[in-house]
């Protein structure tokens, strides 16, 4: 009888050292919020809008809530009846794919996202993780899928809308030849043949050739600033692409790379939006007086344009809205 009450105690024991270290362990599924987290009552749908999705950083095979995420992003398009969807890159974790038959497109993407309404265009640009394996799959797959969109490495679509008379010109870029440290390691092999300049001498050629749009949008894997664990990496990116977003007087710039979600609006005119947060997540902050939201949950983000404004709504995996912010047209 003993020996039974001895092994009793023991498992009793053993229980409650594995709760205190569960009770203790930081989940990487959703991490600590920033002070400013809020959750607003409800999704709102602006009316005779081009509407439209973000998202980085997703490709894991449905875990770190990357299925949660997909759903949402399901129930929203919906709601919202979306154009398309934006994703940032680092679209395949850990090294992208080999090939268009490689078996993480069905893992990662094609039975994830396969929401009815999200069956809609997806303008897709490579990030590092992408860049480790072959980039160039990504862009042959453009002509294998129905939805998949990237023709290029860089590349532009324009939106009008006859009804209302909106025009908004998107440019999506390959930031990761802009970053030196890949050009060192031989995990990036494929960035090396990559030319920064040329895609520097496209970028003010598409903006030179075109009538001015009511809305300039540049998406990009890199952040040109940010509050999370790379705040220290963003001084290169920024010091190549800053001068451009000014040149071409971009309302707003979308990047991943970082696993947050986050909005800064620095000095000048262009809107900085982080959307990487598709799957696993990390810890973030704010970068002062700059920083106007930041939190470390999976989610995406919904965006709403008309002639005179832009709503951009936080959306985390569990389909709260937990920021809003609106962005007049100057």
């Amino acid at each position: 009888m003993k020996n039974i009450w001895n092994k009793l105690t023991a498992i009793f024991l053993l229980f409650l050292f594995g709760y205190s270290c569960s009770a203790t362990k930081v989940d990487r599924n959703e991490m600590p919020l920033v002070d400013n987290y809020k959750v607003t009552d409800s999704l709102v749908v602006l009316e005779d809008a081009l509407h439209f999705l973000v998202i980085g950083d997703w490709g894991r095979k449905g875990y770190y809530n990357q299925q949660h995420v997909a759903d949402r992003m399901d129930e929203v398009a919906e709601a919202l009846d979306a154009e398309f969807v934006i994703a940032l890159g680092d679209n395949f974790y850990p090294n992208g794919v080999a090939s268009i038959d490689d078996p993480n497109w069905v893992a990662s993407f094609e039975n994830i996202y396969k929401g009815y309404h999200l069956e809609i265009p997806w303008h897709v640009v490579l990030g590092n993780h992408d860049y480790r394996g072959n980039p160039q799959a990504q862009i042959e797959y453009t002509y294998k899928s129905q939805r998949w969109n990237m023709p290029s490495r860089y590349y532009d679509y324009s939106f009008n809308d006859e009804d209302t008379g909106l025009n908004v010109d998107f440019l999506f870029l390959d930031t990761c030849p802009f970053e030196k440290k890949y050009y060192s390691e031989e995990a990036y092999v494929n960035v090396k043949t990559q030319d920064s300049t040329q895609q520097i001498k496209w970028i003010d050629s598409i903006i030179t050739s075109k009538p001015k749009a009511d809305w300039t949008i540049f998406s990009g894997h890199h952040p040109l600033y940010s509050g999370g664990k790379r705040i220290e990496d963003t001084e290169q990116i920024r010091n190549s692409l800053q001068p451009i977003l000014k040149r071409s007087n971009a309302d707003v710039y979308f990047a991943g790379h970082e696993h947050d979600l986050q909005y800064i609006k620095p000095q000048g005119k262009t809107h900085h939006f982080i959307s990487g947060a598709g799957s696993e997540v990390r810890k973030t902050g704010m970068i002062d007086g700059i920083s106007k939201f930041a939190a470390s949950v999976q989610g995406f983000m919904a965006v709403s344009i008309t002639k005179s404004r832009m709503l951009v709504q936080v959306i985390n995996y569990k389909g709260n809205v937990i920021y809003t912010t609106e962005i007049k047209k100057e």
